[in-house]
């Protein structure tokens, strides 16, 4: 798996291609390829169950945190829709799939967040908090998007989404179309905000919130790798 760049003027792109090191760190992290071909020990997938669990609750607070800061009512309820999508629909999804992997809700609540979990999730908000809703939006799409990609070149792989793979139901989740269709109107999010807001001085500045996301989206697969608390 390559971490090849999508063609397209769009500004996700143009992020993705001046991080690149720091993308294919994330994008092609030995988690990730563990989940493609089966081999990811399963101990390791529960752990990053639980705290992506705790990430999804922080994450919501990000879109409550984009409603805030949104500039007219069009960018408060697309910001209330994300939030929805997360506390109606996303949640419930995990912790179904967290109990076919023998976790409980109990046992989701009352988790305690891995270093990587608070690193990552306290540096979209204090972004969204110190910018706006470029700021923010920029911080969170190593993961919005990121996943989709991963799930996109995870599905392409022989094997990947047979029965014999654990990880199947994950894959076929974020590479999905209803997952895909996230991505992309967070692609025209960015797209639309940087139209209103980007300069050619403010781009360095962007760049350098995205790689930060980026390092610690790899931080997170890494928890899960090495189990740390």
């Amino acid at each position: 798996m390559t971490a090849d760049i999508l063609p397209g003027p769009d500004l996700f792109d143009r992020l993705v291609a001046e991080a690149r090191p720091d993308w294919a760190a994330y994008v092609d992290h030995a988690f990730v390829r563990g989940m493609g071909d089966g081999t990811l020990p399963q101990e390791c997938f529960r752990h990053y169950l639980v705290q992506d669990y705790l990430f999804l609750i922080h994450f919501a607070r990000a879109y409550a945190l984009a409603i805030y800061k949104g500039r007219d009512l069009r960018e408060m309820r697309s910001a209330l829709g994300g939030l929805k999508a997360i506390l109606d629909v996303e949640m419930d999804l995990h912790v179904g799939l967290c109990a076919g992997w023998g976790l409980s809700a109990a046992e989701l609540e009352q988790a305690a967040e891995a270093k990587a979990t608070m690193a990552y999730t306290r540096y979209v908000l204090e972004t969204g908090l110190r910018g706006d809703l470029l700021d923010l939006h920029v911080a969170l799409s190593p993961c919005v998007i990121g996943y989709a990609e991963i799930g996109r070149r995870l599905a392409a792989l022989p094997g990947a989404l047979d029965e014999s793979n654990p990880y199947r139901v994950w894959i076929a989740e974020y590479a999905g179309d209803t997952y895909q269709e996230v991505a992309r109107a967070a692609r025209e999010t960015l797209d639309r905000l940087a139209a209103d807001g980007m300069t050619p001085a403010r781009f360095p500045k962007l760049l350098t919130v995205f790689r930060q996301a980026c390092r610690l989206e790899a931080d997170f697969w890494e928890m899960g790798t090495t189990l740390a608390g």
